[in-house]
């Protein structure tokens, strides 16, 4: 095969039956993101797995040097050199990407010569396994139903004794003729005012019958998140929309989904720095992962993913495996029950919530339904 053929133009061979096997159709097939680069190491293939990975079409990545799509010092473009002298195949686990769009992700890397000698090199990507998101899938609704039982708990036994007591106060406070004594009794009331309304936050939580799910444009939410986000507590933010109009409808709760990506959103706009402040929502479709949903055996293909990303110091390390429990923040006045809601609230709805941080980027990434049409 000439060096400076297209990527398309594959050999066609045949099986027993005299079919015609495609070979770039087999590569497109694979569940990997795969690329192919000449002995320069530009790109002359792009499956439809790579543009999703990469989040940029074929017809922008062919033709670009493989250095201009990693830069740095790619141990991928390494990879693919020592493939090409040495004629073998490759593999390496655990590489961090350090990608200009999407930031760092960690794959999977397999590199394989085509030809003898090497016309081609074959790269072949794979992102955290579906087994790994799955397990994040479980422990986040595990999360949840924890937090559902202890809100129905915290909500019946604190609330009568909190009543209870600034009944007693306000009884004082008629009582009472000293202003210094008044001011401590309408600072008990203030504060039992405080906890009731953390007793309320909690009651989000609790067991209620499955809310309606209808189709819904995500675009539509979004809209409607960011006017109130910009008017309110994102006022000082740059808000950026990253939009795929194509996306079909999400099957999911209108009500819930503005809540999520409140959460989403007041929590970006909290990290995002005073000064240069930025969160970026962008929406797009992939072949993401399918799961059983508990108690149904049905299973969901979640294809639409919505992203919240900002450009503030990042998640502390120590924290991260416990993101989304009950009373997890570094907030000096937060409840940490936020996150805990958005787990569940996304479960709820049948889909995933996900994270990835560093200083200057944190994304939390949304993955959802698509609506039966």
């Amino acid at each position: 095969m000439p060096k400076d053929s297209a990527a398309t133009a594959v050999e066609l061979r045949r099986d027993r039956r005299g079919a015609a096997l495609d070979a770039a159709a087999i590569l497109q097939a694979l569940p990997q993101a795969v690329l192919a680069v000449d002995s320069s190491l530009t790109i002359r293939f792009v499956s439809a797995k790579a543009e999703e990975f990469f989040d940029i079409s074929a017809v922008s990545l062919l033709g670009r040097p493989l250095e201009r799509l990693l830069p740095g010092e790619s141990a991928i473009a390494a990879l693919a050199r020592q493939a090409f002298a040495s004629g073998a195949s490759i593999a390496e686990s655990g590489l961090s990407l350090e990608l200009p769009r999407l930031g760092e992700r960690e794959v999977t890397v397999q590199v394989a010569a085509i030809g003898l000698p090497a016309d081609y090199v074959a790269i072949a990507l794979r992102e955290r396994s579906i087994a790994d998101k799955l397990d994040r899938q479980w422990t986040h609704r595990s999360a949840a139903r924890s937090v559902t039982a202890m809100a129905s708990t915290l909500a019946h036994e604190i609330r009568n004794p909190l009543l209870s007591i600034r009944g007693a106060a306000q009884l004082l406070e008629q009582a009472i003729t000293s202003s210094g004594d008044r001011e401590l009794t309408r600072l008990i009331c203030d504060e039992v005012d405080r906890l009731k309304a953390l007793v309320d936050r909690m009651e989000l939580f609790s067991d209620e019958p499955s809310l309606p799910r209808e189709a819904i444009n995500v675009h539509e939410v979004l809209g409607h998140v960011r006017k109130v986000a910009a008017a309110g507590f994102a006022r000082n933010v740059r808000i950026v929309e990253r939009y795929d109009p194509s996306l079909p409808p999400v099957d999911a709760n209108r009500d819930q989904l503005i809540r999520l990506f409140l959460n989403l959103i007041k929590n970006a706009a909290e990290a995002a720095p005073q000064v240069g402040g930025e969160i970026v929502l962008s929406t797009s479709y992939q072949q993401g992962l399918r799961l059983t949903l508990p108690g149904t055996g049905n299973r969901v293909h979640l294809p639409l993913l919505v992203t919240v990303t900002d450009n503030g110091a990042g998640i502390p390390d120590e924290i991260r495996p416990h993101l989304f429990d009950a009373f997890v923040t570094t907030k000096t006045n937060g409840t940490g029950l936020g996150l805990a809601l958005v787990a569940k609230i996304a479960a709820d709805n049948g889909g995933i919530v996900e994270f990835d941080s560093r200083p200057g980027r944190t994304v939390f990434r949304v993955s959802l339904p698509v609506a039966e049409q």
